[in-house]
C-alpha cells in the first residue's frame, strides 16, 4: 500500500504542471462540492426565514401606511364635514362613508399618548 502511494507520487512529480493540476483538482473535487452544497442550503435557508428584525421593519411600514391612509382620511372627513355644514348633502354623505372606513381601520391603527 505505501509502495503504490510513492509510486503514485512519483508519477504526478513526473507529470507536467498542467496535468498534474487537473489531477489535484480531480482529488479535491468532493470536498469543493460538498461544501458548495453547504452553502446553496444555508443560502436558501436564510431565504426561507425572515429574522426578527426583518419583521419588525415589515410591521413597521405596514404600521406606517396605515397611519398615513387614516391620516388621509381625516383631512377627507374633515373637509367633508365642513362642506355637509354648509349644506351640502353629498358632502354629508362622504362624510358618513368616509367615518365609517376610519371606524373600520381604528382597531389597526396604534394610538400614541402626546
Amino acid at each position: 500500500m505505501i509502495h503504490s502511494r510513492a509510486i503514485v507520487l512519483c508519477f504526478l512529480a513526473m507529470l507536467p504542471g498542467c496535468v498534474a493540476k487537473s489531477a489535484f483538482d480531480l482529488a479535491t473535487a468532493p470536498v469543493r462540492i460538498a461544501s458548495r452544497a453547504v452553502n446553496t442550503t444555508a443560502d436558501a435557508y436564510d431565504r426561507v426565514t425572515v429574522s426578527d428584525s426583518e419583521r419588525d421593519q415589515k410591521r413597521g411600514r405596514e404600521i406606517r401606511r396605515r397611519e398615513e391612509r387614516y391620516g388621509k382620511l381625516s383631512k377627507d372627513y374633515d373637509r367633508a364635514m365642513r362642506n355637509c355644514d354648509r349644506g351640502n348633502d353629498e358632502a354629508c354623505d362622504d362624510a358618513r362613508q368616509i367615518y365609517g372606513e376610519m371606524n373600520a381601520m381604528r382597531g389597526s391603527v396604534p394610538y400614541e399618548r402626546d
